[in-house]
């Protein structure tokens, strides 16, 4: 598991809160190439469209679609937001399959930022347009009388327990896929079955690059329905 651990940029010491890191160096590069491709490739605005800008177009009209069709037309508003959460995911997620470099993604430390920041975004703008009346979220007045306050107290359990999965899943997907590679590179230098090895290894990348995405979407669509509930708090 060395490879997550993180160590300091200069020197050998311990890592304090201000102590630059692998991991600040790669959220440095995940910002850039979101720069990169979401402000220069499109700073032309060229009519045949260049394959950088074509892939910032897509990603655009992609989220946007998203959002529009979960949140409806008044959540368009907070479309940028997403957009940004999934250009980060995405660029982070694509930038750990590079070899020798560090999958920010893989640290809960990192995920539970980006998770605690939408729980308390939405919980915010919840209370902020309806008032009290966004407790109603938790409220489930199609079901019968009797079970309602055992739905509302499960209802209320679920809610908190939201920024906990939404962290873990993202974290473990990409730790998981990363040992799993590590794993059998180490098997590669076993001569008998160093064929197999890296064809596993190969198969293995070609998935991650797809869970990469997906990952990115889940953290994505997941936000969307969080703000659906927050802008719509009504069962």
């Amino acid at each position: 598991m060395d490879q997550f651990i993180v160590k300091p940029l200069f020197g050998n010491g311990d890592v304090s809160w201000y102590t630059p890191t692998n991991v600040t160096l790669w959220l440095g590069l995940t910002v850039l190439a979101i720069i990169a491709l979401l402000v220069l490739s499109t700073s032309k605005r060229a009519i045949v469209p260049s394959r950088s800008q074509s892939i910032a177009e897509l990603a655009y009209g992609f989220i946007y679609k998203m959002v529009e069709d979960v949140t409806g037309k008044d959540g368009i508003k907070y479309f940028p937001y997403i957009m940004t959460l999934f250009m980060f995911i995405v660029c982070a997620n694509f930038l750990g399959l590079i070899p020798m470099s560090f999958t920010t993604t893989s640290h809960l430390a990192v995920t539970v930022v980006m998770a605690m920041a939408v729980f308390l975004t939405v919980t915010i703008l919840g209370f902020y347009l309806h008032g009290v009346s966004f407790l109603k979220l938790f409220w489930i007045s199609a079901a019968p009388l009797p079970l309602r306050p055992i739905l509302a107290l499960i209802e209320v359990i679920s809610y908190f327990v939201r920024p906990v999965s939404h962290s873990i899943r993202l974290m473990g997907n990409m730790m998981a896929g990363h040992a799993v590679m590590k794993v059998f590179a180490g098997f590669a230098a076993v001569a008998a079955i160093a064929p197999v090895s890296v064809l596993a290894i190969t198969a293995i990348y070609a998935l991650e690059v797809l869970v990469s995405f997906i990952q990115a979407y889940v953290f994505a669509i997941l936000t969307c329905v969080y703000l659906k509930d927050a802008l719509h708090p009504h069962h």
